[in-house]
C-alpha cells in the first residue's frame, strides 16, 4: 500500500510532513495557528480549524470524516474558550474521538495546536 507525504512546499527546512496518507485514512500532523497570531484562544482555534479544513479538502476528505483529534492547549483553563470554536466547526452528526491535553507548544505566542486524523471520503 502506498504512502503519500504532503510537505508543506513553503518550508524550505521541512523536517516533517503536514499530513501524510496511507490506505483509506489521513495522519494531519499538529497544526496551529499562523505564528504571528496573537489572539486569544478561540481566535487561535478557529483559524487552525479552517487550515485543518483546507488540508482535508486538498486530500479528498472533510470534516465529517474525522475519527480521531487531539486537541493541545498550552493553558488547560483556557478549555471553554476553545470548546466554544470547536463546537461551531465539529460536526454534530459526527462528532470524532477526542482528548484535550496541556502541554508546553513549540512557541509561546501558540496557545492551541490540533491533531487529526480522518478517513478519506469513499
Amino acid at each position: 500500500m502506498a504512502i503519500t507525504r504532503i510537505i508543506d512546499e513553503a518550508r524550505v527546512d521541512a523536517h516533517m510532513s503536514k499530513a501524510v496518507v496511507f490506505g483509506n485514512f489521513v495522519f494531519l500532523s499538529g497544526q496551529v495557528a499562523s505564528i504571528s497570531a496573537s489572539g486569544n484562544v478561540a481566535d487561535q482555534t478557529r483559524e487552525t480549524l479552517q487550515i485543518i479544513d483546507t488540508i482535508l479538502a486538498n486530500v479528498g476528505t472533510n470534516k465529517n470524516r474525522v475519527i480521531s483529534a487531539t486537541v493541545h492547549l498550552a493553558d488547560i483553563s483556557t478549555f471553554d474558550e476553545m470548546n466554544e470554536a470547536w463546537n461551531l466547526w465539529v460536526s454534530k452528526t459526527n462528532p470524532p474521538a477526542r482528548t484535550t491535553v496541556e502541554a508546553r507548544l513549540a512557541r509561546p505566542e501558540y496557545k492551541v495546536e490540533i491533531t487529526i486524523i480522518a478517513a478519506l471520503v469513499d
